[in-house]
């Protein structure tokens, strides 16, 4: 079955569609989406395949779609512009605006700590179910308890999930509003775009079935295959909080493919948006969109200060990704446009990024989730010999 695409793509950029198009090959059963814009244009807005795979519905240009971390680069966006604003500072401690955090040896644990994935909170140590992660105070409570898993600031692991409640109550505390709340005043409505962290129930109609591809089914099986009993996996239980979400991160209706998921805030992973929309607020960064420039050049210098690099705390195979202030910088680990470029990729084969040197936004999104993913990868070779 060959997948019908629609959408635009500009003179000049011909591959990046043909590009786009070659991905749907061996996906018979997948929906996608792609945005590129270049100095506040649009050169490619292309969309096609399937919404949800039970039902054969077609994915349509208002598709919503879960994008999993590339959700923690637009909470940096929001920290950053916080800095900005001089409301929030890097370098300070987390317990300067979130007091009860201070507990447990966390006193010294910075902002740019947890930003930078170095709190030494990268999973919880009691098991969260999913009632617990529905409520915000729950898990935020439980996580300034924790004593941390390392000396924070000594060394960085990944926190998958974990990192959008950090960083999320930092937010909190400093603006009065929820993560979502901000979002929609600082970035959303100014833009009008279509994304969310925290999806109005009206809107679940819109959003994408998520299926597991079969690259990410056979990495599941193998780290199941290699677990150890009694031993603790930490950079697993960082993906499934103990019990919260399963290790592929969804199921046929549960994990991401549940509706309480999708309408609750999960500043790390959970934010909900078209691929349109997030291109458009990656440019937003780098130059003016409808009037708005969110970050300014000399913000944008302090926030992409590589903060982790080199090999993680648990073991863990190279290529290694790179932060700065919770933004996902280029790396060996990553595949964006040049070395300025900045964003963060999302699981399962979401990519969504700025890069100042071309000033490009760029967004793919899709509802098959891979491990080890080339559909974006290929893409972005296209566009970067198009723009080259």
């Amino acid at each position: 079955m060959t997948a019908t695409i629609s959408g635009t793509v500009a003179p000049g950029f011909e591959r990046v569609g043909e590009a786009f198009r070659q991905a749907f090959g061996g996906h018979e059963r997948m929906g996608a989406a792609l945005s590129v814009r270049v100095g506040g244009a649009p050169v490619v807005d292309l969309h096609g395949g399937v919404r949800d795979v039970r039902t054969g519905e077609p994915w349509q240009a208002d598709t919503l779609n879960v994008v999993f971390s590339c959700t923690k680069g637009l909470t940096a966006v929001l920290a950053a512009r916080l800095v900005h604003e001089g409301r929030l500072d890097y370098h300070a401690p987390v317990s300067d605006y979130w007091p009860e955090f201070a507990q447990a040896g966390k006193e010294k644990v910075l902002v740019r700590h947890v930003l930078g994935h170095r709190s030494g909170l990268s999973a919880p140590v009691r098991d969260l179910t999913t009632d617990d992660i529905l409520d915000w105070s729950t898990v935020t409570t439980a996580l300034a308890e924790q004593a941390p898993l390392w000396a924070p600031g000594y060394a960085y692991a990944y926190h998958a999930i974990t990192q959008g409640w950090l960083a999320g109550e930092i937010i909190r505390r400093v603006t009065g509003m929820s993560p979502g709340e901000y979002f929609a005043e600082l970035i959303t409505r100014p833009l009008g775009v279509d994304a969310w962290i925290g999806l109005p129930a009206e809107l679940e109609h819109r959003v994408s079935h998520l299926t597991v591809g079969p690259t990410l089914h056979a990495l599941v099986d193998t780290q199941a295959a290699a677990r150890v009993p009694g031993v603790v996996d930490w950079p697993e239980r960082a993906m499934t909080l103990g019990g919260a979400l399963p290790a592929a991160l969804v199921s046929d209706d549960g994990g991401f493919n549940d509706p309480r998921l999708h309408a609750a805030e999960f500043p790390a992973a959970g934010g909900i948006a078209t691929a349109r929309a997030l291109a458009t607020i990656w440019s937003a960064t780098v130059v003016a969109e409808q009037g708005v420039r969110l970050l300014d050049d000399d913000t944008l210098d302090e926030a992409l200060r590589v903060q982790s690099d080199g090999h993680p705390f648990f073991s863990a195979p190279p290529p290694w990704p790179r932060w700065g202030m919770g933004f996902q910088l280029d790396s060996a680990a990553r595949r964006y446009l040049t070395g300025a470029s900045f964003g963060h990729d999302g699981a399962g084969g979401q990519v969504a990024f700025a890069d100042p040197v071309h000033d490009v936004g760029f967004a793919f999104v899709t509802n098959v989730l891979e491990a080890d993913d080339p559909r974006a990868t290929s893409i972005i070779d296209a566009l970067r010999d198009c723009l080259d």
